[in-house]
């Protein structure tokens, strides 16, 4: 971020936030954006991925009470009228015309003070090289059987793509060489640029903003630190992942170009179904049938779960679609507990009779004074 981007960026407006905003408004306003604007929710639209950047920007800035602090200082000092002209387009002038430039850094260090640490106020007067771009995000698919996504997995991906150099190890030097300091920038990573009264830093044209330079590149991979080839990576998958959960690896897609920090690496999973379990949420399914007669008198059967059996009892009476709860015997959470298995009964009605199984139905038929649909005769009569 340079120190233009505080005079020339509204960053209370990129959230839709007062300026009097409190710390948790600000949180708040963020993650609903970044829901909205993220690259996922929103593929191939880079009107969202511009704006999902803009958002993430405005709140580094403004979640962080001394940044805030400057950048709201900035914006006061600049609006306040004090300085003729304005921003942008030509710069500021100096009152009554004429004048020196100077260094914004010098309006403000005495406010904010000197000698700022990497990763302070863009203002510091030391301000460290900044750090390598950051490597791309990839992604890739991952495939599991039903058994094994409740179970957990550790797994090997095959990663066709940037990676580090085998050479020189991602430094971007031949072996034996190490990257100099940028003598343009001194290892800054960034040059003054005169605009009006103001000077604004921008990334150094010789290093390109890294702060160093590479006297004798690496002959594999150009002094880039990375070479096209294939990886392998250990994947741990947790024990009752969904069919469609994306795992994120930390630090396992594209290095950054020179040795810069790495990208992470996102796996989308895919799981087949099961030849008798489904799943909602975190509960196991079930449909196990019965016999008429298993139902009307009452049983017990023994079901399969995940890890072994369990003997279940159908009450006697049970109705065909009653679902039976399992406590414990479902799919494996992240709390290290397990949900519950979900049983529906089935009563089998017997499509073929024999003689004899025919002429008990009947007799029990002759037998059953209960009428099943007195509620719907009473209906018909009424109407």
């Amino acid at each position: 971020m340079s120190q233009r981007d505080y005079v020339e960026k509204d960053y209370y407006r990129a959230l839709g936030v007062d300026e009097k905003a409190e710390q948790a408004d600000i949180a708040k306003a963020y993650r609903r954006l970044a829901r909205e604007l993220h690259p996922d929710a929103n593929p191939d639209d880079p009107d969202a991925e511009t704006r999902f950047k803009e958002v993430s920007e405005a709140y580094s800035v403004l979640s962080n009470p001394e940044k805030r602090a400057e950048y709201d200082k900035v914006r006061q000092l600049v609006g306040s009228g004090a300085f003729a002209g304005g921003f942008p387009g030509g710069g500021f002038a100096p009152p009554g015309g004429g004048g020196q430039a100077f260094d914004l850094s010098d309006l403000l260090g005495g406010l904010f003070g000197q000698g700022q640490p990497q990763g302070g106020s863009p203002f510091g007067r030391q301000r460290t090289a900044r750090p390598n771009a950051r490597g791309r995000d990839l992604e890739t698919d991952l495939t599991l059987s039903f058994e094994d996504a409740m179970a957990g997995v550790t797994t090997t991906l095959r990663i066709n793509g940037n990676a580090a150099c085998s050479t020189c190890g991602g430094s971007g030097a031949r072996p034996g060489t190490s990257p100099q300091v940028c003598e343009v920038c001194r290892g800054t990573g960034a040059i003054a640029r005169d605009q009006g009264m103001f000077s604004f830093s921008e990334p150094c044209d010789t290093c390109g903003g890294s702060g160093r330079v590479i006297p004798d590149p690496c002959t594999t991979c150009g002094g880039t630190g990375v070479e096209r080839r294939s990886r392998e990576i250990r994947a741990r998958i947790p024990a009752g992942v969904k069919d469609g959960a994306r795992i994120r690896l930390k630090g396992k897609g594209e290095p950054g170009p020179l040795g810069g920090v790495p990208g992470d690496l996102f796996v989308k999973v895919h799981v087949t179904p099961h030849e008798i379990f489904d799943r909602r949420g975190d509960d196991l399914l079930l449909r196990v049938p019965v016999t008429f007669a298993e139902a009307a008198l009452g049983t017990r059967v023994t079901v399969p779960t995940l890890d072994g059996t369990v003997t279940l009892k159908v009450p006697a009476g049970t109705e065909s679609g009653r679902t039976l709860r399992v406590r414990g015997r479902g799919v494996p959470t992240r709390k290290g507990g397990h949900g519950d298995l979900l049983v529906t009964v089935d009563v089998a009605v017997p499509r073929k009779l024999t003689r004899t199984q025919r002429k008990m139905l009947e007799d029990f038929a002759a037998t059953d004074d209960g009428d099943v649909r007195a509620h719907l005769d009473r209906y018909m009569a009424a109407s």
